[in-house]
């Protein structure tokens, strides 16, 4: 059993309490361990952290533009991968018509998220309509399709948890019901839509397993379940069916909007909250250095307040060892009391092994996004 070198120390000028009451003209940065698990350390700077006049080096940050990325095809996997490693392959896919085939992940859990359109998914448990923002979880081996609605295609972020599994997160002493009660999940249905679907047809399967596919041809359509029962469940959630945890008094961790934990990586969720009205209260996301993990976050909807020049559709990475937190402009923004609530929607990603970036990542990246922290 390990036990850390936690007897809490205090020198020189300091906040008694993390994230508000800072010393006059100073900032804050976190120091932690296991992301924002483990034992930490705060330092009250002079100098903002993210106050370079240069960067060099692997460490720089990144910024992906995938609205520049032609990410379509006829499969998802014919996706776009732009992040891999040992334990997550992380995919865009836009499905642009119905597919004539279905699919079937054998490297592990596959998670869809829905950033644009609306439609229809078709698996081993039955029926369900999907909608922008929706998560689904298919367990590893399900058999799937979708059917976007004519008006408007299905554009995904993919997250595949390879080798291991989707599973919810330990919720403490707020209990199970918060963030969202379970029974907020939705499952497919054996529907008449599902059930009209059977038929005596050639279907194919196209099934992925150490990153290549083969393919299995049916004289019917597999997807021909009467009845399922069992606990290892295709699921689906919102995230307006999510209900962030939020402290007037005290500036929230990522690790509090935690949707999902997979082996060596989390899902988050960003969603519209009240701002901190206390008036010691930090506003602003702190600065820290997130120094166990990778930190991907997926942009999806609204203004994001920490961030200047992002806009739905983006990605950024920060590696870990990066000290980051809110652009100048935004700490500015903070501290003036000029917001009362976010109005974001994002998907973050962190992420133990770092990732390699993939070429179709990198031909959209925005090198200047280092440049973003220096003060205008």
């Amino acid at each position: 059993m390990k036990n850390w070198i936690n007897f809490p120390r205090v020198e020189g000028e300091t906040s008694r309490q993390a994230h508000a009451n800072f010393p006059a003209n100073t900032f804050e940065r976190e120091m932690g361990k296991e992301g924002f698990f483990g034992p930490a350390t705060h330092f009250y700077h002079r100098h903002p952290p993210t106050g370079w006049t240069d960067f060099e080096g692997p460490l720089r940050p990144h910024a992906f533009d995938s609205t520049r990325m032609v990410h379509s095809g006829n499969s998802p996997w014919e996706c776009k991968p732009i992040l891999q490693n040992s334990d997550s392959l992380v995919a865009l896919w836009t499905c642009n018509v119905a597919m004539d085939h279905l699919v079937r992940n054998a490297d592990g859990d596959q998670l869809l998220f829905v950033h644009n359109g609306s439609g229809d998914l078709y698996c081993d448990f039955g029926h369900l309509h999907i909608r922008d923002g929706d998560y689904i979880v298919l367990p590893r081996g399900t058999m799937w399709r979708l059917e976007p609605f004519d008006s408007e295609p299905l554009e995904l972020l993919m997250v595949e948890a390879t080798g291991g599994h989707f599973q919810l997160p330990d919720k403490g002493i707020v209990g199970p019901h918060a963030i969202f009660d379970q029974a907020m999940l939705d499952v497919p249905t054996i529907d008449d839509q599902f059930r009209t679907q059977q038929s005596e047809d050639e279907w194919q399967v196209k099934v992925k397993v150490r990153q290549q596919v083969s393919t299995i041809t049916f004289p019917f359509n597999p997807l021909d379940a009467v009845g399922w029962k069992g606990d290892n469940l295709a699921v689906r959630i919102n995230w307006r069916d999510i209900r962030p945890l939020m402290s007037h008094r005290y500036h929230l961790p990522p690790s509090a909007h935690t949707t999902f934990v997979a082996r060596g990586f989390v899902v988050c969720t960003f969603t519209p909250r009240p701002i901190e009205s206390d008036p010691g209260a930090l506003k602003v996301p702190f600065f820290h250095n997130n120094d166990d993990f990778d930190e991907l976050i997926f942009y999806h909807r609204g203004d994001f307040f920490s961030r200047d020049n992002i806009h739905p559709g983006m990605l950024t990475l920060h590696p870990m060892g990066f000290t980051h937190g809110p652009h100048p402009k935004a700490f500015a923004a903070g501290a003036q009391h000029a917001k009362k609530e976010t109005d974001e929607v994002a998907v973050m990603l962190d992420s133990r092994t770092p990732w390699d970036i993939l070429p179709d990542a990198i031909a959209v990246e925005l090198p200047e996004y280092v440049d973003s922290w220096k003060a205008k």
